[in-house]
């Protein structure tokens, strides 16, 4: 058996080929979500709460409470020339139906008495 050696290579088939393909590159949402899925396995559910409230606190601090209310205003700008002012009315009927649907029914009459009486018991600037 001349010029045979001790391992023959054999042939694969195109689909033996396939099988041992490098898998796939991942998408970068799905790493994003795996990577995420990692930090919340190590340091639990509410790291991101905390870790967000304090980047908060530190930019509170760095532009003054101010900017909140600026980037506010600019984002409900945003919101009103993309979707109109009917894209409110509409959510707050949403939200009005819900708040109805999930408290007792003398929820509104509670809350409006609370609202009379803090408008009565609050001075107006010349009386103090």
């Amino acid at each position: 058996m001349a010029g045979k050696t001790g391992t023959q290579v054999k042939a694969r088939t195109k689909a033996q080929v396939d099988d041992h393909a490098a898998p796939e590159p991942m998408t970068a949402a799905a790493a994003g979500r795996r990577g995420g899925a990692a930090v919340r396995e190590k340091y639990g559910e509410d790291y991101y709460r905390r870790i967000g409230t304090l980047g908060g606190n530190a930019l509170k601090q760095k532009r003054g409470s101010d900017y909140y209310r600026d980037i506010a205003k600019k984002g409900g700008r945003a919101n009103v020339e993309k979707y109109g002012p009917d894209h409110f009315a509409e959510m707050g009927k949403k939200g009005g139906t819900t708040t109805k649907q999930r408290q007792p029914s003398d929820f509104y009459s509670r809350i409006g008495k609370l609202g009379g009486t803090a408008k009565r018991n609050k001075k107006s600037p010349t009386e103090q």
